[in-house]
């Protein structure tokens, strides 16, 4: 099967306090975006499509261009407003003979070339797939008077990460179909979800952290020192 990936790098990152967007901040001395596409040139990905702010892109190209990625084809295109206007600009770059597509967040520079697979297998026999994790804290439903509401069972509870693999003309449906129904989701997913089709979960990875604040580096940071560099 033929694979691309969809990586979005297009977020604005205001929790990181850095001028700079999030994916070309130096994770042990590499930019977060190169520690992610190197674990995406380790996959059976073939090609990576690296959605970024226009305003940003002639930094992604020089500091991509500066890596080593081996084999792995990759190409930047502008993203939207939104991260889901950004994978849909992302969906129309994907190769002529590509059959499943992997969206990631370009913050999630530890995930394994293996759980790339995973995933991307997963959803070439059942169309959908998502890497998520069972939650060990108890969740509560709470009001936005901060009272709580309810407290759903916690064997049910996952908590869900990129990669996400889809078959690409089911995503490319379910993009189309939300932006009829002007219908904003949080996740790929989702989206697919509401078309009445069956996604599965795939165990993810704890280390497959996603950067979001300044703590969030420094634990990437101690977790690469550890031996999680490559997997």
């Amino acid at each position: 099967m033929r694979l691309n990936a969809v990586i979005v790098a297009a977020g604005e990152g205001r929790r990181m306090g850095s001028a700079a967007p999030k994916p070309l901040l130096l994770l042990a001395g590499r930019p977060i975006i190169l520690h992610t596409l190197a674990r995406f040139a380790d996959s059976g990905v073939g090609k990576a499509i690296v959605v970024v702010p226009a305003a940003e892109r002639s930094k992604f190209e020089k500091s991509i261009g500066a890596g080593e990625l081996g084999r792995l084809e990759w190409s930047l295109t502008n993203g939207g407003p939104r991260r889901q206007d950004s994978v849909a600009r992302g969906l129309e770059e994907l190769d002529a003979d590509c059959e499943i597509v992997v969206v990631h967040d370009a913050v999630r520079p530890l995930v394994s070339p293996a759980l790339i697979d995973r995933c991307a297998e997963a959803a070439n026999k059942d169309g959908a797939a998502v890497s998520g994790l069972p939650v060990s804290d108890t969740i509560k439903v709470v009001s936005a008077d901060r009272r709580a509401e309810a407290t759903p069972p916690r064997d049910m509870l996952w908590s869900i990460q990129t990669p996400q693999a889809f078959r690409v003309g089911l995503l490319r449906e379910a993009h189309r179909r939300a932006e009829i129904d002007r219908f904003e989701a949080t996740d790929d997913a989702m989206l697919v979800e509401r078309l009445g089709e069956k996604v599965v979960v795939v165990e993810g990875e704890r280390r497959n952290i996603k950067i979001t604040t300044p703590e969030d580096l420094s634990f990437a940071e101690a977790l690469l020192a550890g031996g999680a560099k490559r997997l």
